[in-house]
């Protein structure tokens, strides 16, 4: 039950992409040994938990997201001394680490599927599935998530390998308990390590329909997960056989990777008497911008009741049930300054508005690599600027086979690119933003001359001192942390104002959602005149009188009552 005071519910995560956080060596690319350097900033912010994007030995076609040797450390981000370095200097300063686990799939350079591939009698052949085709035709018409069929064709045994994602991804046949053995071993060499838990990806994926069905409303190629795919009928006893051989025997974190899980299906995967996983990360709320039903690359503008109305359910559904995680950005997302808010006149107070409606939910908060900096998305002029295989999959079959406008699938790329979040960390305004000394793997947002960590230390009333603001007073007030939630004048059209509650203490949460001064009604029960004010994103909170609020553009305000 959520009443149960772990570790994990009153953390804060920092999740970094190694790639692109800090580079120690000048080659352009980000690696463990710039993110050691930069620990005492995280250690300032305030943050618990750091969640580290893959950095296992990788032929890097998703940017480490398919990994060849599970035990061993790319090359391009350093070595394993270094990653225990690392770990040890983590946990002087009372930061816990969390890996990636990616195990829906290997690389197809992984000495597992080398073997597989080499005939049908071969003793890793059942580590990866395997079809027939028909007619010269794969042997479904699945399409892939980056585009294309699902099925890649293996000359060698005549038969398709499945992939769920890019072809140099095959999927794991988790039916086989000789690859669930293979990968609780691996979780445990990490553990014994010393880390702190799993970020898992994908893992409602693992388990697949038996009979592999066909599906004919998939649009444009481009509109994966469908149904059937993620939450299939054995992906609970997979977990529940995780938690029995390997997370039990650990203090840990752990977090899954959910695409299309439900918050009834959410609660299966989060309570705690089920030995499943301690939270999921949910896309409801990442697709509110996307026409229905098609892919997200097909936008349209956010509605906020929609918005209300979502982050609501998943705050009420897993009440006293399971637990949510918290989150606007990661690796995949665009940068929810530009995406949701204002990244120009407003980009300061828009940031700091986010950061309240997202920190005061119930939940375990997560922040993203420069988001506590105000991070902007990025708009490249060309396609070869970019570096994201979903990205140059979509635009090559939206131009060059679908005939679309350029100009019009690159303003979809400006909304919605990976890219977005993956452009090189912004420390300082010195050449390309003080990541590298180097050419950087990908462009540095050219706005890191304004917007950088060097300004935002320098500024007391910087987004990055609100976001430490935020850390400190989840410490000091556990209602932040436990209290129930509640949404308030839910059709409000600027506003986007919750309760929490805790035994006789009551936060009031209001956000100004948008550019305009809007007028807030104080619920008649509360007298906002004896209140706490606890945090403004304005260095003075707007006047007030008992019953009502002049909001300013984007403006946050969080007061908490005790009866």
């Amino acid at each position: 039950m959520s009443k149960r005071k772990d570790w994990w519910k009153s953390s804060v995560v920092y999740q970094i992409y190694p790639r692109s956080f800090m580079d120690s060596n000048g080659d352009g690319i980000g690696d463990i040994r710039g993110i050691i350097s930069k620990l005492d900033y995280l250690q300032q912010l305030g943050v618990d938990v750091v969640w580290l994007s893959p950095v296992y030995q990788s032929p890097n076609d998703d940017n480490g997201y398919d990994i060849s040797n599970y035990e061993e450390i790319m090359d391009e981000f350093g070595t394993m001394d270094d990653l225990e370095e690392l770990l040890d200097e983590m946990h002087k300063r009372s930061i816990k680490l969390v890996m990636d686990l990616v195990v829906n799939h290997t690389s197809d350079e992984h000495q597992w599927f080398v073997e597989a591939k080499k005939s049908k009698e071969n003793p890793y052949r059942d580590f990866y599935i395997w079809r027939t085709g028909k007619d010269n035709h794969p042997p479904t018409d699945w399409q892939s998530s980056f585009g294309g069929s699902t099925w890649e064709y293996s000359p060698e045994t005549d038969e398709y390998y499945l992939h769920m994602f890019s072809k140099k991804q095959p999927d794991l046949n988790w039916e086989n308990p000789k690859v669930r053995d293979s990968i609780y071993k691996m979780m445990k060499f990490w553990l014994d390590k010393g880390i702190d838990g799993f970020r898992m990806d994908v893992i409602n994926m693992i388990s697949k329909k038996e009979c592999l069905p066909s599906y004919k409303d998939w649009i444009n190629g481009n509109h994966g997960f469908k149904p059937y795919t993620p939450n299939g009928d054995s992906v609970h006893q997979y977990l529940q056989e995780m938690h029995q051989e390997v997370l039990s025997k650990y203090d840990i974190m752990t977090v899954g990777e959910c695409p299309g899980v439900s918050p009834e299906q959410a609660e299966l995967y989060t309570a705690a008497d089920r030995n499943e996983l301690n939270m999921v990360f949910q896309f409801e709320h990442m697709g509110l911008d996307n026409e229905p039903g098609k892919s997200k690359w097909d936008l349209k503008p956010l509605a906020l009741k929609d918005l209300k109305q979502n982050l609501s359910k998943w705050q009420k559904q897993l009440e006293n049930k399971g637990w949510n995680s918290l989150y606007w950005n990661n690796h995949d997302q665009p940068r929810i300054v530009s995406r949701f808010g204002n990244d120009g006149e407003y980009r300061v107070q828009s940031a700091k508005m986010f950061a309240t409606l997202l920190h005061f939910m119930k939940g375990t908060p997560y922040i993203y690599q420069g988001e506590e900096i105000g991070m902007t998305n990025v708009r490249f002029s060309k396609i070869e600027d970019y570096r994201d295989i979903e990205l140059k999959n979509m635009y090559k079959d939206r131009v060059d086979h679908l005939r679309w406008d350029p100009a019009e699938v690159m303003k979809s790329i400006y909304a919605k690119g990976r890219d977005n979040a993956r452009t090189p960390m912004q420390w300082s305004g010195e050449l390309n933003g003080g990541f590298s000394t180097g050419t950087p793997w990908i462009q540095v947002n050219p706005n890191y001359t304004t917007i950088n960590v060097k300004n935002a230390l320098e500024d007391q009333h910087s987004i990055f001192y609100y976001y430490k603001k935020l850390i400190e007073l989840r410490k000091q007030h556990e209602i932040i942390v436990y209290g129930d939630y509640n949404l308030i004048l839910e059709d409000h059209e600027s506003v986007f104002s919750y309760m929490r509650s805790l035994g006789n203490e009551r936060l009031l949460v209001i956000n100004n959602f948008y550019e305009h001064e809007t007028v807030f009604e104080i619920p008649e029960n509360m007298n906002v005149q004896t209140s706490e004010l606890l945090i403004s994103n304005y260095n003075d909170a707007s006047k007030h009188n008992s019953a009502s609020i002049t909001l300013r553009p984007y403006e946050s305000i969080v007061y908490k009552f005790i009866n």
